[in-house]
């Protein structure tokens, strides 16, 4: 059996006509059809009146359909103007999940170049295809992630993107600051110790609210608290050259980054679980800093 390929069929109406064409829409069977405003230049170089573009894919005969009951509706009043075209054949949304044996077999090394890969395919506008609803339906009995991220709170950062990963490919830890305390250490012992995840990543970013507040010496309530955790990250960072305040982009760099040096440290430091899992290569503990300002990743020593 040969399958025809899907047909676009575009309509450039006046605003006034809309309804009726989209009512026709309906009749022969249209789904899930787009309307938008489009203007466009006349026969003699006028600005046309605004007019509305609606598309709609059909099977071909419903296509060749919807196209002679346009012609006998409308085009003896010059109404409208239609067109088809093919829909191109896009590769199929990726469905797959890593398995349990497919984690077995990463190291952290082929996972941290991943990451990296998948961070340029982010950063280019490439990002792989998902069918999340069959990825859902496939993680469910079981989860074989392949990391932990330790991301800040911030909007900004949507960490499974940044790497180009699916759903089941990441544990994700957030806190404002992306600090460790003791919960997000036995949080990492359980994604690597004993859910096999290969590599601890703590990404601290561009412009973190909570690195600033921490400059400022922010008192907000239970804030107050939080921000006393990145504080070690400020004493740290008081070799600056430059000035040393909240509203120097340079400064608030360098302390987001030498706070990510610090949750390092403090993951070697009080998970002994996870300091000699990275002595015996079971897994990698890793540093990075993302710029907001365009997707890319600085990786921390």
């Amino acid at each position: 059996m040969i399958l025809l390929p899907m047909k676009r069929v575009s309509i450039i109406c006046a605003s006034t006509f809309e309804a009726r064409v989209i009512e026709l829409l309906y009749e022969t069977g249209a789904q899930g059809l787009t309307s938008f405003p489009v203007r466009g230049i006349g026969s003699q170089g006028e600005i046309e009146a605004a007019s509305v573009q609606i598309e709609v894919i059909l099977q071909p005969a419903k296509a060749e359909e919807l196209l002679q009951r346009l012609r006998r509706d409308f085009f003896a009043d010059h109404a409208l103007v239609a067109y088809e075209s093919d829909v191109q054949d896009e590769p199929p949304a990726e469905s797959h999940v890593t398995t349990a044996e497919e984690q077995a077999r990463l190291t952290p090394d082929a996972v941290l170049q991943e990451f990296k890969e998948g961070n340029r395919r982010f950063r280019s506008g490439q990002v792989t295809r998902r069918n999340h609803r069959e990825q859902v339906r496939k993680s469910a009995p079981g989860q074989f992630p392949k990391a932990m991220v330790l991301s800040c709170l911030d909007s900004r950062v949507p960490v499974e993107d940044v790497f180009d990963q699916g759903i089941g490919d990441l544990f994700v830890g957030r806190v404002a600051g992306n600090f460790v305390n003791t919960d997000l250490l036995g949080s990492m012992e359980f994604a690597c110790k004993v859910a096999g995840a290969k590599m601890i990543l703590v990404m601290g970013h561009q412009h973190c609210g909570a690195i600033r507040g921490a400059i400022d010496d922010v008192k907000l309530g239970n804030l107050t608290s939080l921000l006393a955790n990145i504080k070690p990250a400020v004493a740290l960072s008081q070799d600056f050259p430059g000035e040393k305040t909240s509203a120097n982009p340079l400064y608030v760099k360098h302390v987001a980054e030498n706070n990510v040096r610090v949750a390092l440290a403090n993951i070697r430091s009080k998970s002994p679980i996870l300091q000699e899992m990275a002595e015996e290569g079971q897994i990698k503990i890793v540093g990075a800093f993302y710029r907001l300002t365009d997707g890319t990743l600085e990786f921390i020593e």
